[in-house]
């Protein structure tokens, strides 16, 4: 085998492997994302409502302020997962157990008294159906004053800490709760 042949056949191995690996990059850059979202995604945590509450009873509500998330189990154990926008800071999140005692379809909304001192310009009143009403389509009313799970029509703010205390979902995912969840649902924040 002559010079000139080794030569050769280390300039194709050379241009193979540069092309195999111009091919592959993509797919590397590719697993690397889905390890990042992989990595993103395993701090999710899925509760037991079995680790807060004694019974199912009429269902139950666990809204985790930390992931960002919200599951309800149906009387029957059918358990669904919803993402929320949460309190913006610790002094305005309230935790521990409550229930439902009330549910409203388009309801008004009307800032609590330490919402209008933070925010003087905020109105009085928005009548429910208004589009700038922060409780969205439907509201789950809590036993604490003035706690809230309830629609918004700024999805922006799901996913996020966003809200002055109430838990906030999707329009489209709090009626699907509203319907399932009857009033003496159990909640818990955590």
């Amino acid at each position: 085998m002559s010079k000139k042949s080794g030569d050769a056949i280390s300039r194709r191995r050379l241009i193979a492997t540069s092309v195999a690996f111009t091919f592959a990059s993509p797919a590397i850059l590719r697993a690397q994302d889905a390890d990042a979202v992989r990595r993103n995604t395993s701090s999710f945590r899925i509760h037991d409502w079995r680790d807060h509450f004694d019974q199912l009873g009429a269902g139950i509500i666990i809204s985790d302020t930390i992931a960002k998330a919200m599951q309800h189990w149906t009387s029957d154990g059918e358990m669904r997962l919803y993402p929320t926008s949460v309190p913006m800071t610790d002094d305005l999140t309230r935790r521990g157990y409550t229930e439902v005692i009330e549910k409203r379809v388009n309801p008004g909304w009307a800032p609590t008294p330490s919402m209008r001192e933070r925010n003087p310009e905020w109105p009085a009143y928005v009548p429910g159906g208004d589009p700038s009403n922060p409780l969205g389509t439907r509201a789950l009313y809590l036993s604490w004053q003035y706690y809230r799970i309830h629609g918004t029509h700024d999805t922006r703010k799901i996913g996020r800490r966003s809200s002055n205390g109430c838990i906030g979902l999707f329009n489209e995912h709090i009626e699907e709760v509203f319907e399932r969840a009857p009033v003496g649902t159990q909640v818990k924040l955590i």
